[in-house]
């Protein structure tokens, strides 16, 4: 579905510009689960930027096998924080990702209603964002990245505010919506476990300029035990080729 080819980003610095990453590559099929992880300040949360199109890099390209299509986006990104408006009910904060499509009013609220439903928050539609737990208010952002129907949802460390069980029960709960809506998922987290977890594949980002260092397969069957040897194997020999590189001071 999305294919990066050479792709090379620097930020300009007092000291000259400063290469992130370097002849990028990455490929994510049509209805794939991909997780990408590294260390902190390597370039997870940029390349999700640049496949948005919010960063413009200095050479290569992002190519979509999927052209524009009135009435959705091609890409919805989900943050870490909420970001909901406080001043705008949950449907509300919902129908703003709508906005700008051209879409009638009675359109707009449909959507947002069924989207708040994906995520089991239909009944709280018009509580304001103070009334929600955490929980509930990440809820209502992937609500409001699947009401623009997008061909890949993007997520930013989406789970790293919330507590141990919360984090949990919202990891089960994205599986379960990944498996009904059939999106393409590419979810950036630092946690290596939580990756193989959800993932069907775990891409390692590592180096300075940063790039693909590793792809791990994920093929622990599903529904997955957080408890499976085969997982946490996984996630073992992941974590030690990551700190590999940070020991080499090309990890951070």
């Amino acid at each position: 579905m999305i294919s990066i080819k050479d792709l090379s980003l620097a930020f300009p610095g007092e000291r000259g510009p400063t290469t992130v990453l370097q002849d990028f590559d990455l490929t994510i099929g049509r209805g794939e689960f991909v997780a990408v992880v590294g260390a902190s300040g390597v370039g997870k949360s940029t390349l999700l930027r640049v496949i948005a199109g919010l960063v413009r890099p200095q050479s290569g390209s992002v190519v979509s096998d999927q052209g524009p299509t009135p009435g959705r986006r091609p890409y919805a990104l989900v943050f870490q924080d909420s970001r909901m408006l406080p001043w705008r009910r949950v449907v509300k904060n919902v129908e703003f990702g709508l906005e700008g499509l051209g879409l009638p009013k009675a359109e707009k609220r449909r959507r947002a209603l069924d989207a708040l439903a994906l995520v089991g928050l239909k009944d709280k539609a018009d509580r304001w964002p103070h009334q929600l737990s955490g929980g509930q208010r990440q809820r209502v952002a992937i609500a409001r990245a699947l009401a623009v129907d997008p061909d890949l949802l993007m997520m930013d460390e989406p789970f790293g505010a919330l507590d141990a069980i919360t984090r949990q029960t919202l990891q089960d709960e994205l599986v379960d919506l990944w498996q009904r809506t059939g999106k393409t998922i590419l979810f950036v987290t630092h946690d290596i476990d939580e990756a193989v977890y959800l993932a069907d594949r775990v891409v390692l980002l590592a180096g300075s300029p940063a790039g693909v260092r590793s792809e791990d397969q994920v093929t622990t069957p599903r529904p997955r035990r957080r408890d499976d040897a085969q997982a946490r194997a996984t996630a073992a020999a992941i974590r030690d080729r990551l700190s590999d590189y940070v020991e080499q001071g090309a990890g951070i």
